[in-house]
């Protein structure tokens, strides 16, 4: 049979545990509290509960009608940010950016105008939502349209002998934006420019609508061209006055007015140095109104522009036969 050590056989009663736990009492318990103070400081950070602010860029989700992305924007979001207040301890809350943080107004379903939305915001792990301040923001929601329009050449007034010709790569640009913006873009035009012949520069475009305004919000794509002057300068080009045949004897024209007054026409030189004026036919009638006119050129002229007239015609009188 084997036999118990000693030191088993005093641990087991209960005097000298007693004994042994009683054994310097005071330095044990000033260890004791020792070492608790120094876990309390080492943990106060992870156990301490604090409140931190961050300004939160708001998101939009939209899954109206399943259409998928670009068939409707938001625009004009107010406020673009919110300020979320989370709890949580301080190494976690200083690890945070506002940019983690997401906070998202959902349209889903909204109809195509102006619309006020709550934002929803989700904690980060580890932290406890405390306030979204604004809770609620507004905005417009609107359709997406896209265009295809022609490009127009933007140039500055040719001199009265030329007549320069330009390509343009591309020649139609994409118009892409909220529908009531796309909608009112009537023309895109390359900026001015001043080329001389064979010359060629890129250009940015802008779009414009029926007043020849820009037209804000859209996009272009692409956003420039390349203009390419291809005439080689000087041509055989005139600006000549045009004049008005009369009226039939039983009409009279009270006024006139011609747009342009003067057109260019281009002819060989032979037949240019012969030319002094263009003459010019419209039909008369009594009234006040506009007409074209119809130019009357020499073989092988021709005229740049077309032209109009202003007409205010009167009935001519007559005087009556004196008897004999």
């Amino acid at each position: 049979m084997r036999s118990v050590p000693d030191g088993l056989i005093r641990w087991s009663r209960p005097r000298y545990v007693w004994r042994r736990l009683l054994h310097n009492l005071p330095a044990k318990l000033l260890a004791l509290g020792a070492a608790l103070v120094l876990w309390s400081v080492a943990t106060t950070d992870r156990r301490a509960k604090v409140e931190q602010s961050y300004d939160v860029p708001v998101t939009v989700s939209d899954t109206t009608g399943g259409r998928g992305v670009g068939t409707r924007e938001v625009r004009d979001l107010t406020p673009a940010t919110v300020r979320v207040t989370l709890l949580g301890g301080p190494e976690r809350l200083r690890e945070l950016r506002g940019e983690n943080i997401e906070a998202v107004v959902d349209v889903t379903g909204v109809p195509e105008t102006s619309f006020t939305r709550p934002v929803t915001v989700q904690a980060p792990t580890g932290t406890t939502l405390r306030s979204v301040k604004p809770e609620r923001v507004q905005g417009f929601v609107d359709s997406v349209l896209t265009s295809s329009l022609p490009v127009v050449v933007s140039v500055a007034s040719p001199a009265g002998d030329s007549l320069p010709r330009y390509e343009l790569t591309p020649t139609e640009a994409s118009v892409r934006g909220p529908g009531r913006l796309v909608t009112g873009v009537a023309r895109v035009v390359a900026s001015p420019v001043t080329l001389e012949p064979g010359e060629e520069r890129e250009v940015l475009l802008i779009p414009l609508d029926e007043t020849g305004r820009p037209v804000e919000g859209v996009t272009l794509t692409p956003s420039a061209v390349r203009v390419r002057r291809l005439d080689a300068g000087t041509l055989p080009v005139a600006e000549l006055p045009v004049v008005l045949t009369p009226p039939p004897v039983t009409l009279r024209v009270t006024a006139a007015r011609l747009t342009p007054a003067r057109v260019r026409v281009v002819a060989p030189p032979e037949v240019l140095t012969r030319l002094r004026e263009v003459r010019g036919t419209a039909a008369y009638h009594e009234g006040t109104y506009t007409a074209p006119v119809t130019l009357r050129l020499a073989a092988g002229a021709q005229a740049l522009e077309p032209v109009r007239v202003e007409l205010t015609v009167v009935r001519q009188v007559t005087p009556a036969p004196q008897a004999p």
